[in-house]
């Protein structure tokens, strides 16, 4: 019996763990918005609108290139289905989500890659220069982006001798010094600017552009339209927040329950959404304030995401 109730427990905790991220990531996309407008002396939308433009988007009609195939149609849901099932069994608010045993770094990173790839298919599949502009830079960017990643997930799992996100995060709670070490810092510095990078967000892409020639994640899905370009919005807010929850319970996992009772859920949902709150209103500041760096210029960010993490390996090396 309790083997069935740990199961039920699971599956309800990702249950609520997809379905914040689902709801929480057009919110968080809203907040960062207002944030930024009422910096810039602009009273801005409401902090619901997205969610309103989604409603709307999902009421208009489905348009799509005659010369798009089979890529065009899949890639808006694909993107969408990664990244609930990376919010299903990532330990946002518990430490036992389901599936805990595939809950691995690596599984994650190539998860929400799947949809990220497809989406820049989808841009090169409708046949359009912009499309096909947008695509070819986003994969540049990923591939710049993709060995620091990887080399922070090593630093970050040589503390817990495991890649596993839910182990990782049980160690930090269980080990709460390890929070301020030169490894971890320097691997969580390098994961935020992938993070940014991998977002769409400044300095590397500005989401709120529609200049031809800066464009990289709007052109790619320029020839969206209605439902299609809803999904898509859905799972790049998702994706968004997500990735955020990751890094904040990575950062300071303290809230995160650990076990599936009613209680630990609701003080680990309440905690991971105050702070991925803070993290996203301190991103919204740090863009006011700063300007798209040039295309040309990306690589020196990502090198300097690479070079950090790998002085959180050496450090994390020398240290024992």
């Amino acid at each position: 019996m309790s083997t069935i109730s740990h199961v039920i427990g699971t599956g309800i905790s990702s249950a609520v763990q997809v379905a914040v991220v689902a709801v929480g990531g057009p919110v968080l996309v809203g907040v960062m918005r207002k944030v930024r407008c009422r910096l810039e002396g602009r009273v801005g939308p409401p902090v619901l609108q997205p969610l309103v433009d989604i409603r709307k988007l999902f009421r208009k009609q489905r348009f799509r290139p005659d010369q798009a195939t089979w890529i065009f149609t899949l890639a808006p849901v694909m993107l969408v289905a990664t990244v609930v099932v990376a919010a299903a069994i990532t330990p946002l608010v518990t430490t036992h989500p389901a599936l805990r045993a595939s809950s691995d770094l690596f599984v994650l990173v190539y998860l929400l890659l799947v949809g990220s790839t497809l989406l820049a298919l989808a841009g090169l599949d409708a046949g359009t220069a912009f499309g096909g502009m947008g695509s070819s830079r986003a994969v540049t960017i990923g591939a710049l982006a993709e060995p620091a990643l990887l080399v922070t997930i090593l630093a970050l799992s040589t503390t817990a001798h495991s890649s596993n996100l839910p182990a990782i995060v049980s160690a930090i709670l269980a080990h709460p010094e390890s929070v301020a070490t030169p490894q971890r810092l320097f691997a969580l510095g390098a994961l935020l600017i992938v993070i940014v990078a991998e977002s769409g967000r400044l300095p590397v892409d500005n989401p709120a552009t529609h200049l031809e020639l800066t464009m990289v994640h709007e052109a790619m899905i320029l020839e969206y339209a209605g439902p299609d370009l809803a999904l898509v919005t859905v799972g790049e807010a998702m994706r968004l927040t997500l990735l955020l929850g990751i890094f904040v319970n990575l950062v300071a996992p303290w809230g995160v329950a650990t076990s599936t009772s009613v209680s630990g859920v609701v003080v680990g949902l309440a905690s991971v959404v105050a702070k991925v709150a803070v993290v996203g209103v301190f991103l919204a500041v740090f863009e006011v304030f700063i300007a798209k760096v040039r295309l040309f210029r990306v690589p020196e960010l990502l090198a300097g995401a690479f070079v950090l993490a790998l002085l959180g390996v050496v450090s994390g090396l020398v240290a024992k």
